[in-house]
């Protein structure tokens, strides 16, 4: 579970992690007793990503602008969901601006701190300007100086930097965190450090072990009944549409970017699911390889899902046994396979979907060259390395006729 951005500074505060004063505006006429001095920033606080680009995001320097842009924010859905609050906060002026990062990775099983020196980075997509340091004991502040060292950092902005990561990591304990995020953390001319926007991803298997935190989520489920904060994964790690095209990803930015390609290649997507992360529904510690197994079987058992496109890239653990899972599936009895998504019910599915496979990346060099080897019945099973060919194929496959499930 997500928590929105006026949620997540509160705990920063008392965190110690260095916020700009801030006000909650539940109507656009609070707006007339603000505390805080214009300029101020109107955020629209909803769990959709890329606010500012959907115009969820006004600067605004006297009340009657702020009134006006408030109005229009609050009756502005960003990918289908409209705000409940907004937040009012000071305008900051920044120099730099950073990405820091407390994930837990779930193929290590340990915590993992992240920092780069550019913002707007997505954490799961590899690159040679995320550094990162796992913390494989007890904490201590050595691991976040030495996150800052690989970043490049020094003298106070170094000590800075560092004692944010530790205060996050504390958050990441203390609340059972999947994940702590800020970004941008930004740095004035001054060199003030300031987290200007943090993602908070409670797990959910430990909200139960915190009062608070499952009050919030009863008032947020209970606010939104037919939203997937409480779903199959997790928010933000699956989406489903009623379409023909089910997707697997390695990363959420693989996913969203599959889903784009699809939709504008004509093509219906269905339901989407990010393997990076655990399910709600595993009860002990997965493997990646065991997440797939189950996807693919998730998908098959769906009705709509007539063709499943799966698109990773970069790095995946255990990539040498992702093979054998995919051409075990193949080979599966299609009788065996039942859904027990969202509301319980079961279909038994009577034929598999087809598989479109895109592999890229020199790690799966043998992977790709050893399923392209498998020659199943019909156009069954399709490897390549281009995502255009990959979506291009799975759109075709989607509307060749098939059996009912």
């Amino acid at each position: 579970m997500d928590l929105l951005e006026y949620q997540v500074k509160e705990w920063f505060d008392k965190m110690g992690i260095p916020v700009l004063p801030s006000q909650r505006i539940d109507h656009p006429t609070d707006l007339k007793r603000l505390k805080i001095r214009y300029p101020i920033v109107l955020k629209s606080q909803v769990h959709a990503d890329e606010r500012a680009k959907a115009g969820g995001v006004r600067i605004v320097e006297t009340t009657i602008d702020a009134i006006a842009a408030a109005q229009n924010i609050f009756n502005l859905p960003i990918w289908g969901e409209l705000p409940e609050v907004l937040l009012a906060e000071t305008k900051y002026d920044a120099k730099d601006e950073y990405y820091l990062a407390v994930v837990l990775d779930t193929a290590l099983c340990r915590p993992v701190l992240l920092g780069c020196k550019e913002p707007d980075i997505d954490w799961e997509s590899p690159g040679e300007k995320m550094q990162y340091v796992v913390v494989e004991q007890e904490f201590s502040p050595f691991y976040a100086r030495r996150l800052g060292l690989k970043m490049g950092l020094q003298g106070a902005l170094m000590q800075s930097v560092s004692d944010i990561v530790e205060k996050m990591y504390q958050l990441f304990v203390q609340k059972d965190l999947d994940l702590v995020e800020i970004n941008p953390l930004a740095v004035s001319a001054s060199g003030q450090v300031m987290a200007l926007n943090g993602k908070v991803r409670v797990n959910e298997r430990a909200i139960n072990r915190h009062p608070k935190i499952a009050d919030m989520t009863a008032k947020m489920m209970s606010r939104h009944k037919n939203s997937k904060i409480n779903n199959f994964l997790g928010n933000g790690d699956e989406l489903e549409i009623q379409g023909k095209i089910g997707i697997l990803g390695n990363g959420t930015g693989s996913l969203l970017t599959t889903l784009d390609a699809v939709v504008n290649a004509g093509g219906k997507p269905g339901i989407s699911l990010n393997l990076r992360h655990s399910f709600l529904t595993d009860t002990s510690p997965t493997t990646f390889c065991d997440r797939l197994e189950t996807g693919l079987k998730v998908l098959a058992a769906e009705k709509s899902i007539q063709v499943i496109l799966i698109n990773f890239l970069g790095f995946i653990p255990q990539v040498s046994q992702m093979s054998e899972v995919i051409t075990n599936f193949t080979q599966i009895d299609p009788k065996e396979l039942k859904s027990y998504l969202s509301n319980g019910s079961k279909h038994h599915c009577k034929h598999l979907p087809r598989l479109v496979v895109r592999l890229t990346g020199s790690d799966f060099d043998d992977a790709r060259k050893y399923l392209a080897t498998l020659k199943p019945e019909g156009e069954t099973l399709i490897v390549v390395e281009n995502l255009e060919e990959a979506v291009t194929q799975a759109v075709r496959l989607a509307k060749l006729p098939t059996a009912k499930k």
